[in-house]
């Protein structure tokens, strides 16, 4: 088939784009076009929340039924104007990661057919110091989205106990996640024994509903609290990141009062891109405050005594 190619103007910078017309989602015809088409509406709620962080790339060349692949190492063929930013090997060497800051970035990374973004809880100047707490909240058949909205608010109520604040989203796909806001000086082992401990600490208190261990066989009816993305060398999906689902989704900030009233209701918390884009002209980005709050975490002695 011949790649039909053009070039667009995107503030300033000539970025090339192809095959627009190509589906990426069988099931409602959503295409490649769409798709960029997409992260150029979103990208002013977006691009904040990718800025200076190492980026991993995932693919899908053919679109959602096709083949993907996870691409750490920015490709050698990128344009000159992509910034890049080096990251360290466990095991020696490094890989040097894409980095989007601005839109013909974000546009570029699109054509690549790079459907989802996944971004560490770090910036590039400063790898072992996580901007935020994360729980992936991964529900386990029968339990669903529904569940893992109970779930978050066990989460907000013990974050709440010491007057912090965090803020949920969809994941996209059929769980939820739970940000808690740092942005001071911290380390990836403070946030994630905190993280395991409170993971932890809702098994116990819920064991019908909850689990922390890392065994799938346990996982039945129950959701995952996953307390190990508080890690340097994991990633969430992004905000606002579209999701390789069957239908296009996409990793949506909601308001507390959504997840109450979508429990109370039994009415799971879902969107598309064109609502997320009306949401985010109504609202604004809900996840701003991820971005800008600067919270102080308890120590294990104080999270400990006061879940006890």
């Amino acid at each position: 088939m011949a790649r039909k190619a053009t070039t667009l103007d995107i503030q300033g910078t000539r970025v090339e784009v192809s095959n627009l017309d190509k589906v990426f989602y069988p099931e409602t015809g959503f295409t490649k076009g769409e798709v960029i088409d997409y992260y150029v509406r979103i990208s002013p709620w977006l691009l904040p929340h990718l800025k200076d962080r190492p980026i991993s790339l995932k693919r899908y060349p053919d679109g959602v039924e096709g083949f993907f692949f996870y691409e750490k190492q920015c490709p050698s063929h990128r344009p000159e104007w992509i910034r890049t930013t080096k990251v360290p090997k466990s095991e020696g060497g490094e890989i040097n990661y894409c980095v989007m800051n601005d839109l013909p970035a974000l546009v570029w990374a699109a054509n690549l057919a790079d459907l989802e973004l996944h971004t560490f809880l770090h910036k590039a100047r400063a790898l072992n110091r996580p901007t935020a707490l994360a729980f992936d909240l991964d529900p386990g058949a029968p339990a669903d989205i529904l569940t893992c909205a109970r779930v978050a608010l066990w989460v907000r109520e013990i974050f709440a106990g010491f007057g912090m604040e965090s803020f949920p989203k969809t994941s996209g796909s059929k769980g939820m996640q739970v940000y808690v806001p740092l942005n001071v000086a911290t380390t990836y082992e403070r946030t994630k024994g905190i993280a395991h401990a409170i993971a932890e600490a809702l098994e116990l208190a819920h064991p019908d509903l909850v689990v922390s261990r890392m065994q799938k066989s346990l996982r039945k009816g129950k959701v995952f609290v996953d307390w190990s993305q508080n890690d340097d060398k994991k990633t969430t999906v992004c905000v606002y990141s579209l999701r390789a689902k069957s239908q296009p989704s996409v990793s949506t900030p909601v308001q507390w009062s959504e997840v109450e009233a979508s429990l109370k209701r039994k009415r799971p918390l879902a969107f598309g891109p064109e609502e997320v884009i009306q949401r985010a002209e109504k609202h604004g980005d809900l996840f701003e405050p991820v971005l800008t709050l600067k919270q102080k975490l308890p120590t294990l002695k104080q999270l400990r005594e006061k879940l006890q």
